[in-house]
């Protein structure tokens, strides 16, 4: 499952794959391959990435339109 909008995210707020994999606890190599589909992004990093941008899982996964978290 393409989730494009954890890369659209993170290049909104001007943050590298870096960042965001050392917030996340994980290489920036695994991060790229969140970004890109090659690796299944873990539920947990899920829920951490929604809370870091302050936005739904559902937003996350294409689900809902609507930003806001619940």
């Amino acid at each position: 499952m393409k989730l494009k909008r954890i890369r659209d995210l993170r290049e909104d707020n001007d943050l590298t794959q870096a960042e965001i994999a050392k917030y996340l606890n994980v290489t920036q190599r695994t991060y790229s391959r969140y970004e890109n589909d090659d690796r299944a992004i873990p539920l947990e990093q899920l829920i951490k990435l929604a809370d870091y941008y302050n936005t739904s899982v559902d937003y996350l996964l294409d689900r809902t339109d609507k930003k806001e978290p619940y």
